[in-house]
């Protein structure tokens, strides 16, 4: 793999941002108009946050956007030093070209320290007039107030199948292979609407077979199929436990899953099967629980066995 494919079809214009349609609306107006407040995009990762950032210091700045543009990643160098040295003194020099601000992008914001973030407030407020931030994070929550405030806030969302189903068909069509709607399916099934994991999947399954198939997108995301969660489901419900358990450890190893991933996918089927809907909400908050004791350490293939013995129990009563 001498290319990413998440970088080789990463969008150039704004018409290849899929899903997002009223934001790219708004980031065009900016970019007619050579101005822009300080822009905070938020939202899951694999959605077009940092692609869209690009697109708009490309379309401001033509050739010259590499000279103007700032870019870093808060979660390597997330310390104070960074936002007084490197991009303070970037803000404070004036920009090359007929656009009057440079652009000072950074990614993954929500890592930076709080001491960081009462810095990079400054930083924005004292240098706005040479300096524009688009500043990217998964989670706005953790940007405090006074630097969102300063920001037009733009929510990010994850992309619908239809969007999937686009950018499958393009690069498909592109690398020279075949695949079914079947296959598609699954793709956005364990893509998750995460545009980045899509093509990581895509190119891994591509350079196993040009001609894609659902075992073969299940095997390379190391994702079990959903009718061999929903069957473990189906065994514990009928309380056939050692049955249900022996699935279970079967299917972790095809797949090389770890208790989480696992757990993740009980969750998620959980919630198709033909069950009461108060069953269906208790098997959720014992999924919940499962997952806290196996974050804080607890062994994983026990607590999956719990969590199957509890559903069982569930069921009987």
């Amino acid at each position: 793999m001498s290319t990413l494919w998440a970088e080789k079809y990463r969008p150039s214009d704004f018409s290849e941002i899929l899903g997002q349609a009223e934001i790219v609306a708004r980031l065009k107006a900016f970019v007619e108009k050579k101005n822009m407040p300080h822009l905070l995009f938020a939202g899951p990762p694999g959605v077009g946050k940092t692609s869209a950032a690009l697109v708009v210091a490309k379309k401001l700045f033509g050739e010259a956007w590499r000279n103007n543009v700032l870019e870093l990643n808060a979660s390597d160098e997330r310390g104070i030093d960074v936002i007084r040295n490197k991009v303070k003194d970037f803000a404070r020099t004036k920009a090359l070209g007929s656009v009057p601000f440079k652009i000072c992008m950074l990614d993954e914001c929500d890592s930076l320290t709080k001491e960081a973030q009462q810095a990079l407030r400054r930083t924005m407020e004292n240098y706005s007039g040479t300096c524009r931030f688009i500043l990217l994070a998964n989670y706005s929550s953790k940007i405090i107030d006074p630097i969102q405030s300063r920001c037009a806030v733009f929510r990010f969302k994850l992309l619908p199948k239809e969007g999937i189903f686009s950018i499958v068909d393009t690069i498909v069509k592109k690398e020279d292979l075949k695949i079914d709607e079947k296959a598609k399916e699954a793709l956005f099934e364990v893509s998750e609407g995460d545009c980045r994991r899509l093509e990581n999947i895509l190119q891994s399954a591509a350079s196993i077979s040009s001609a894609i198939t659902p075992d073969v997108i299940y095997s390379v995301a190391s994702v079990a199929k959903p009718k061999e969660i929903k069957e473990i489901l189906s065994l514990a419900l009928k309380n056939r436990f050692v049955q249900a358990r022996e699935k279970l450890i079967e299917t972790m190893l095809a797949y090389g899953l770890s208790g989480l991933d696992v757990i993740k996918q009980i969750q998620k089927e959980a919630l198709e099967l033909e069950i009461d809907s108060k069953l269906k909400m208790l098997i959720v908050e014992k999924c919940a629980d499962i997952e806290f004791r196996m974050v804080e350490g607890a062994d994983e293939f026990v607590q999956l066995e719990a969590l199957l013995s509890i559903i069982a129990a569930l069921q009987e009563k």
